[in-house]
């Protein structure tokens, strides 16, 4: 006789290390369904990008391989999936970790509660973030909205440890429909993914990298693109391949401090998102919303080739179309050009990394790139423009970042390569900046 299962729904956490709902299941005493849902449902109304769809791909490969390929991957709609496994095996206990981004939330609540009405146990778990949106308020009870005294709150609050890691699964054992990996059709282009290792290997393998030699210098060398400063550990913890808790728990020393405060911005985004769902498509600041955006197809086109005339720019944007991921002090950069010099909209550089980026993560998509426009919550005014020429002298002063990936400066010396030369600018860059003032002061003033 066949035991009664339980479901575990896993979405972005996809990994043995703690993961609160498998650990669950685990410990239930049932045997266990473990299970991967591709639906539609997921792509409105922010479909995965390309870049993420790859990932997802070789990310799923490396989990069910973990658990013996016995994970069932199914492709529709999320609460058909489940009631059609819970109809086939009678399974009465549901375990999910939650989500947090406002429109997932709405789904995973109507999914709990149709499951519920229909006798089905919902068990669910905070595993996603050190603490949920709702832990961290103002004195008056309000979500934050500046990241510095929502830091200091944090600092006095303990994150909860790691749960022990699942080592053993107790697997249903009668047969049940599902897909493979390649049959949920997730690859849409032949993925960048050669410097790469996705999966809870790969993140493990980033972490200890990273601990043991970019993090003693991390204050400093965050900020230069041609050293490994930064802990490329983004991609990993947007899928869940490793949880943010897991990379606390490792951090010791002063240098370690600075990194963790890089982790409490990335709660800062999944609080603001949480509580202003309509920052993923609008500004926060209400000034922004009329704010005189140019529509130029041509220069954003150029923009997003690596083809602006501006040599840390145009390194930038190549680096994204070719390894999925872009140093973070140049992602200000070529933001900053886009909405200021070339006064395209937020939006569109928004949309063009969701669809390039890896670690393409709604939460942080939206707080890095409103940060940039100056429309956001805790933004950069946006009367500070970076200069692109500047930037690169400041942060790649060798031009060796410039150099790798933009071949037609490999020649020039330290002075000429942030120069350029090799194409002609698409905007000047006093024009741009004097355009991008006059913008917001028209703003500023309600002329638009």
């Amino acid at each position: 006789m066949v035991e009664t299962p339980c479901i575990v729904w896993v979405r972005n956490d996809l990994r043995l290390h703690d993961n609160p709902a498998l650990l669950a299941a685990s410990k239930s005493g049932h045997p266990v369904i473990v299970c991967y849902i591709w639906s539609e449902e997921d792509q409105e109304p922010y479909p995965l990008g390309g870049a993420s769809r790859a990932w997802l791909h070789d990310s799923l490969l490396e989990f069910s391989a973990s658990l013996e390929n016995k994970v069932i991957l199914r492709r529709g709609r999320y609460r058909d999936v489940l009631e059609d496994l819970i109809r086939k095996t009678s399974a009465k206990t549901v375990y999910w970790n939650r989500r947090y981004e406002p429109h997932l939330l709405a789904r995973d609540k109507e999914i709990q509660e149709a499951l519920t009405l229909a006798g089905i146990n919902v068990v669910t778990y905070a595993g996603n973030l050190l603490f949920e949106p709702w832990e961290v308020a103002t004195q008056q009870n309000r979500p934050y909205q500046v990241f510095t005294p929502f830091y200091r709150n944090i600092q006095k609050m303990e994150p909860d440890k790691p749960v022990e890691p699942v080592r053993e699964l107790k697997f249903y054992q009668k047969y049940l429909e599902t897909e493979s990996v390649s049959g949920l059709q997730l690859l849409t282009r032949n993925p960048p993914l050669d410097i790469w290792q996705p999966g809870e290997k790969g993140a493990f393998k980033a972490l200890d990298k990273f601990l043991h030699g970019p993090i003693d210098h991390y204050r400093l060398g965050r900020d230069y693109p041609a050293q490994e400063g930064t802990s490329r550990l983004s991609p990993h913890l947007h899928f869940g391949e490793i949880s943010v808790r897991t990379i606390a728990s490792r951090l010791v020393g002063e240098q370690s401090a600075f990194f963790y405060r890089e982790l409490i911005w990335r709660e800062f985004a999944h609080h603001l998102l949480f509580y202003f769902p309509q920052t993923a498509d609008e500004p926060l600041k209400k000034d922004f919303m009329n704010f005189p955006w140019r529509l130029d197809p041509e220069q954003l086109t150029l923009w997003q080739e690596g083809k602006t005339g501006y040599p840390i720019v145009d390194a930038g944007m190549r680096e994204l179309m070719a390894t999925g991921w872009m140093h973070n002090r140049v992602r200000m950069i070529v933001g900053s050009f886009l909405v200021k010099h070339l006064l395209l909209s937020w939006k569109q550089g928004a949309s063009w990394f969701w669809e390039k980026l890896f670690d393409a993560d709604l939460a942080n998509n939206t707080l890095g790139w409103q940060w940039v426009a100056g429309s956001g919550a805790d933004a950069a005014p946006y009367f500070r423009i970076f200069n692109p020429i500047i930037q690169g002298k400041k942060f790649d002063p060798e031009g060796a970042y410039i150099r790798h990936w933009v071949p037609e400066l490999k020649h020039a010396d330290n002075e000429k390569v942030h120069a350029g030369g090799y194409t002609k600018p698409i905007v000047d860059l006093k024009f741009g900046y004097m355009r991008a003032l006059e913008a917001f002061q028209e703003m500023k003033n309600g002329l638009v």
